[in-house]
């Protein structure tokens, strides 16, 4: 291995483990935009990045995305937001679900330990894995909607849970162009860590 590929190693796993550490300390946010004061959009563009729940989950399904490849990387993100939307219509419709937050965090350890286990199912399989939790998200974006304009506010949490989804692909091949297995080590480790983070916040909760 060359002393290039030696340092650029080391900037990636100091990097994956400064992410990981921030995400084992990070804690849901009580309070989210207002939507009068920054519009609905933002509102909903926010959401999902003020609960460490809703990022590990999203980034964690980018992370399974990539490591099952294919069409899964495109399919996969698609039926998590398609079916987040679903959940979060559900909630404006005022059809209730037991147990969303703890689904919600449930989700964080399922979905870490995929990862973590590089679990490979068919696409379709997969896709519904993901919707299954996805419907929990939705529905608790859509229970947190406040005065937000529903069309604007469903619009702008669908695009940042596309981002961070778009996000633990980019992690995923970034991680991959490492030498050999070190990459993929990488990121089974990290699936390793998010699913502890979702232990620490079902326990916490």
């Amino acid at each position: 291995m060359t002393r290039f590929t030696s340092t650029r190693l080391a900037r990636t796993a100091a990097l994956a483990a400064t992410s990981a550490t921030l995400a084992l300390t990070a804690t849901p946010a009580l309070a989210h935009l207002n939507p009068g004061e920054h519009g609905s959009f933002a509102a909903g563009f926010s959401h999902p990045l003020f609960g460490a729940d809703h990022i590990l989950a999203m980034i964690a399904v980018g992370l399974w995305a990539w490591q099952i490849g294919g069409r899964a990387v495109a399919l996969v993100p698609a039926a998590f937001v398609g079916t987040m939307l679903l959940g979060f219509v559900l909630a404006l419709a005022g059809v209730s679900l037991p147990f969303v937050e703890p689904a919600i965090l449930a989700s964080v350890v399922a979905l870490g330990l995929l990862v973590a286990l590089a679990v490979r199912l068919p696409v379709a399989g997969s896709a519904a894995v993901v919707a299954a939790f996805a419907l929990f998200h939705g529905h608790a974006h859509g229970g947190e909607i406040g005065a937000a304009t529903q069309l604007a506010y469903g619009a702008g949490f669908a695009l940042a849970t596309a981002l961070l989804h778009a996000a633990g692909i980019a992690l995923g091949y970034g991680l991959g162009k490492l030498a050999s297995s070190r990459g993929h080590t990488l990121t089974r480790v990290l699936g390793g860590l998010t699913a502890l983070a979702g232990a620490a916040l079902l326990i916490g909760g």
